[in-house]
């Protein structure tokens, strides 16, 4: 039988509700409890701060010197994934933005093959595009962009049954609502975004069972005070969650506390990091589809300006909510855990309870992460 261990010394956040003066309580892989610390446990004392479920990510392009891309196997997964934990994430998404079938297909037998090697953190991918509008392509390459064919969703119906979690992205000028509400009942999870749709167009879309958003108010038709469009949509509906990056450049810091207000219940925002190759690196300068991304000023950009992914890691996103939005700790890390985690429909995920994975992180007062544990193993300390 596994060694318990007793983290004691921060207040812990189960995803939920906090619980002072208390012990994490875990044994091997997994979490027995929250509470007194057992005579039969090993104590480790940490120095204040947070305890918190590991940090979720569904949306990450790459890290640790690695985009997912043409190149892409299940070793560079591997490595996009480690990169990630140092900074809090314990679980994510990898993501491929618009490129070939032939890409496409090669990432998604890396991601297949990383399921079957158990990489830690790993939970599927998440394709976005080729099926966007090329009036919202943003950094996509427009030669890649195309409407959504049988073949297309074949392909997506056979991945979903060799992935845990597949999210899609696409556009409904590239979709029809019978392929969205068939990708649907395939388990895939589909996601608006790159697209100049209508409120109405984006409502139809919604009830065939899109049940996501991508990047909210990037690359997407804004809300305006006669036609709301996919915004309008995004926020009006209860049922559709919202990624949204909160690096104080995509968003304004208006707007993005707007959206917050708007969306309190059901269906609500969760943060994303739009991280690049770039992400726990040094790199300036890095290639996406034959083009230059810059590394500048806290951004990542196209020689033309247009903004490409984001320089930006979950947990910096976790602070800037905390700071400059002034949301209350608990808040903040929901963000990026508990609600990643109910959008993708995955309850295990994102919170501390008994019979959970040992996926947590111990967090100082200002959400920087001190030391995190996957699977009961230290990955940062």
């Amino acid at each position: 039988m596994a060694q318990l261990l007793a983290y004691t010394g921060a207040r812990i956040f189960d995803g939920e509700a906090w619980h002072d003066k208390a012990a994490l309580i875990v044994a091997g892989d997994r979490v027995q409890a929250i509470g007194p610390v057992p005579s039969d446990a090993q104590t480790i004392v940490l120095p204040g701060g947070y305890l918190a479920p590991g940090l979720v990510d569904l949306q990450v392009n790459g890290g640790g010197g690695h985009l997912i891309g043409p190149q892409t196997s299940w070793n560079d997964l591997d490595q996009v994934c480690h990169t990630h934990a140092r900074f809090g994430v314990t679980a994510l998404l990898p993501t491929l933005i618009t490129d070939t079938s032939a890409v496409t297909d090669r990432v998604l037998a890396a991601a297949a093959l990383g399921v079957r090697q158990a990489i830690p953190g790993l939970l599927g991918l998440h394709l976005e595009g080729p099926h966007i509008a090329p009036a919202r392509k943003g950094a996509h390459d427009p030669a890649r962009i195309r409407p959504m064919t049988e073949a297309d969703l074949v392909r997506l119906e056979r991945a979903r049954t060799e992935l845990p979690h597949l999210v899609v992205t696409v556009a409904t000028e590239a979709v029809t609502p019978e392929q969205i509400a068939r990708l649907v009942r395939a388990g895939v999870v589909v996601s608006l975004g790159h697209s100049d749709a209508s409120y109405e167009a984006a409502m139809i879309a919604i009830r065939a069972g899109a049940s996501m958003v991508t990047h909210l108010f990037n690359a997407m038709s804004p809300l305006g005070h006669r036609d709301p469009g996919l915004v309008g949509a995004a926020l009006a509906s209860g049922v559709v969650w919202a990624g949204i990056i909160a690096d104080g450049i995509h968003i304004h810091r208006a707007t993005l506390g707007a959206a917050l207000r708007a969306k309190q219940g059901p269906g609500r925002l969760f943060l994303v990091s739009d991280s690049m190759s770039q992400a726990g690196t040094a790199l300036a300068d890095f290639t996406l589809n034959g083009r230059t991304i810059h590394r500048r000023d806290g951004a990542l950009r196209l020689s033309d300006g247009t903004l490409a992914g984001a320089d930006l890691t979950l947990d910096r996103a976790v602070r800037y909510a905390h700071r400059d939005l002034g949301l209350d700790p608990g808040h903040a890390l929901q963000l990026a855990a508990r609600f990643p985690a109910q959008a993708l429909g995955n309850d295990a995920l994102g919170r501390l309870y008994p019979g959970s994975a040992a996926d947590f992180v111990h967090f100082s007062h200002d959400l920087e992460p001190r030391q995190v544990w996957q699977r009961g193993k230290t990955v940062l300390a």
